[in-house]
């Protein structure tokens, strides 16, 4: 298919972002506020008493209690949707139709219908659209990345990522969601890594959830593993995804194998992760921080975040180790995309792609392991 995205036009001044959702949203506040290409222009937040509080707190005047409010203000030239996942799709696609640049926090949408939705309101406005993922600007991640750079992973034979945690204790939408649709964090590094798109993707479930769990999505698997096909290339990956009743320190996990050099991630936190060498010859390594890739005024946060790390600070954010770092690598890449006029990594395309492989994983789960094609959505 043609690639049907128009052109992105060049801004000549800072980004007014506006940023929708103030839990995990409100990590980004600040680093928006110090990034030389952006104007931490307005938040929005439907709790009015949250949203005045957060307000003060960080200095922004412009606040709005409803996203359609954001949408109409003319001044907002991007947003940064952080709702619930339900909301992801639905959201973004008004604010492209508005003429808003968009970021989105993970997964893009839950299903192909709305996925060829984010494209085509993509495609029609010329606005840049990014979801948010973390791994893929994570330590970890550029470290893999500069290795592949630099040459020393040689051909990129295979690609496995893994994603485990217990979400007990998270908001009601999270109780019994299907495994494989809240994947991309284990699925993005692995296509990222070759600059890749799935073709289809093999999944099974595995296990069984409580019984008032199942209920609320018809989802009875503990665990789903799925296997990818990269379109035009001959590589594959294999993806492992839990969220509830498994005995599991949390994990986020990305390993890499290369014909000179392979990656594997740590398997439990504070270690280190491993390199092998060939034949017998593995090394442990310290991963550096990436900060120095950043304007200098927002590279302290990669190594901490907006709140402390006790009653204030977000679930995610601290099951995930703070993520990684990757917070201003990803408003950095959002920014820079917008103001040079180019699409941002990932764009539409490899967005919608990512998350597509975790939806039709858990269909293909549901159908005893059946063979998906994954579409193409360019030029839909």
């Amino acid at each position: 298919m043609s690639d049907g995205q128009k052109p992105a036009i060049a801004m000549s001044r800072p980004v007014n972002i506006a940023i929708v959702g103030l839990g995990f949203g409100a990590e980004f506040i600040p680093i928006y506020q110090r990034h030389p290409l952006a104007n931490m222009y307005a938040l929005c937040r439907r709790d009015p008493k949250e949203l005045e509080k957060i307000g003060k707190a960080f200095g922004v005047e412009k606040r709005y209690t409803t996203f359609e409010e954001v949408l109409a203000d003319p001044d907002v030239d991007a947003v940064h949707i952080n709702s619930p996942i339900h909301l992801h799709a639905p959201q973004s696609i008004a604010a492209l139709r508005a003429g808003k640049h968009v970021a989105c926090t993970v997964p893009a949408c839950t299903s192909v219908a709305e996925a060829r939705e984010i494209v085509k309101a993509a495609e029609e406005s010329g606005k840049n659209y990014m979801m948010m993922e973390t791994v893929i600007y994570s330590r970890e991640y550029l470290y893999v990345r500069e290795l592949r750079d630099q040459g020393r992973l040689g051909r990129i034979q295979f690609v496995r990522g893994s994603h485990l945690q217990n979400m007990y204790g998270w908001p009601g939408y999270w109780e019994g969601l299907p495994p494989m649709h809240y994947a991309t964090h284990c699925v993005s590094p692995c296509l990222a890594i070759v600059s890749g798109e799935a073709e289809f993707v093999s999944c099974l479930g595995s296990g069984r959830i409580a019984e008032p769990l199942i209920a609320k999505y018809g989802s009875p698997f503990s665990f789903e593993t799925a296997h990818f096909k990269v379109r035009n290339q001959d590589v594959a990956g294999e993806v492992t995804r839990y969220l509830f009743d498994a005995a599991r320190q949390y994990q986020e996990s990305f390993d890499c194998y290369g014909s000179k050099t392979s990656f594997e991630w740590q398997l439990t936190e504070h270690d280190d992760p491993v390199l092998h060498l060939g034949g017998e010859e593995v090394q442990k390594v310290k991963i550096p921080d990436y900060a120095h890739l950043l304007p200098e005024s927002i590279r302290p946060f990669t190594t901490k975040g907006v709140y402390d790390m006790t009653e204030n600070a977000h679930l995610s954010f601290v099951q995930g180790s703070g993520h990684g770092g990757s917070h201003p690598h990803l408003a950095h890449e959002f920014l820079q995309s917008i103001v040079s006029g180019r699409r941002s990594f990932p764009d539409v395309y490899q967005s919608v792609n990512w998350t597509m492989v975790g939806i039709l994983a858990h269909e293909s789960a549901l159908r005893g392991g059946e063979k998906l094609v994954i579409p193409d959505f360019r030029g839909v």
